[in-house]
This record gives C-alpha cells, structure tokens and sequence, in this order.
C-alpha cells in the first residue's frame, strides 16, 4: 500500500494512506496528538510504578516510543506489547523523525525499536522491554500473554477498519485487561463507548487534542 509522508503542525511527521484515506495520526499535530490522548490520559494516570501496557497497533513506534521516555523520565518499569499487521519496513522507519523534535538524546532508543526483532522480547533497557507482535488482531489469541494494566487503542478509525472496533473484538480487548487497568483511544463513537461500558469500563468522555472535540477513557470495574 502506497505512503506518503507528511508533517504535522506541530513539526512531526504521519504517513497518508492514500488507498485508505487515513493518517497514521492527527495532521494538527502526530507527537501532540499521542502525548495528549495516550501519555496524558494514560500513561501518567497510572500510579503503578511496574505496569503492563498493551498497544494495538504498533504503527510508527510513537506512541512505545514517548511511553519509553516518560517511563525513563518518572523511574517507571514497563513490559510494552504492541500488535500490528502491517509493520513498517526499514526505509519507511528510517524517514520518521519523531526524536528530532522530542527526547533527541532517545534517538537510538527509537531506532532499537524498529530494528529489533518481531515476536520475541526486546530488553530496550533494565526498565523497559518491548514485545511487538505481528499478528492480525480479529484472530489473536490473547491468552497467549498475560493481562495489562493500560491499554492504547489505536487502530485505524472506525470508517476504514469497521472490523476492529465491533463489540466482539472491544470486549475480547477488554477481557485482557486487569480490574483498575485503563483504557484509551482517540475514537469517540458511541457504540465504542457502550461496547466498552458492557465489557466492564466506566467511561468517560474528555476533551481531545487540537482538532478532536473529544477521545474516550475507561476504567475497568470488573
């Protein structure tokens, strides 16, 4: 599938999926649109300082990648998995130039990321080992892993991808989370919300980043 590359407002770049119409992320701003939905109403607030983070769509490493220096950044101790079917490929990483405009001194961390092998543990420090795994979401076996305290939902919007965001696929999500793990995502339909509340969230909607009114977070109850 074709990518164009694009710069964002806020100086940081998403890649355009013409076939699709759809951006990897916001075009007011990638770095700021993930810090505020999935850094922000995520990450930091959670109170653990060992936690489990589970991200689904691993796209281009933005969102692992600012969790890894916030996690460095408040002394935190991560196991991060990411699924995604379409993993980018060298050339197209190597464009990204997310470290440029935030944590430069990560640089090499960003590229650890990419390079390293798929479906095996990636130890990226003493506090901070990735898993990525490609997979299809719609047939993987959760079970596989253990369960998360924080979620990133972050799979292409439900206009492209009707398919990941049905109740079926939500709730098989959602029973991988642990009681008081947290859930967010920059989609804010309805049915997302409800599907969630059934599964055991309480939800609530919050304001989004600069051109999103707003994105969804729960709170697993049971």
């Amino acid at each position: 599938m074709e990518k164009v590359f694009m710069i964002t407002e806020d100086g940081s770049q998403t890649i355009y999926l013409p076939q699709m119409d759809e951006h990897y992320h916001s075009v007011h701003g990638a770095i700021q649109e993930s810090l505020h939905i999935y850094i922000e109403q995520g990450l930091l607030k959670t109170t653990k300082k060992e936690l489990s983070v589970l991200e689904i769509g691993f796209g281009t490493g933005l969102n692992a990648y600012l969790t890894y220096c916030f996690a460095i950044k408040d002394d935190r101790t991560i196991q991060y998995c990411s699924l995604e079917k379409y993993p980018l490929n060298e050339q197209e990483y190597m464009q990204l130039n997310y470290p440029n405009n935030i944590f430069p001194e990560y640089s090499l961390i960003f590229s650890q990321m990419h390079q390293g092998e798929w479906n095996t543990i990636i130890p990226i420090s003493e506090r901070f080992k990735l898993e990525k795994i490609h997979t299809d979401l719609l047939t993987f076996q959760f079970n596989e892993i253990p369960q998360f305290d924080l979620v990133y939902y972050d799979a292409f919007g439900p206009g492209k991808q009707p398919e990941m965001w049905t109740e079926e696929i939500l709730h098989k999500v959602a029973a991988s989370v642990k009681p008081g793990g947290i859930l967010v995502t920059y989609c804010a339909k309805g049915t997302v919300r409800r599907a969630l509340a059934e599964a055991g969230f309480t939800m609530e909607r919050i304001p989004g980043p600069k051109g999103k009114k707003e994105v969804l977070s729960g709170k697993k109850t049971y």
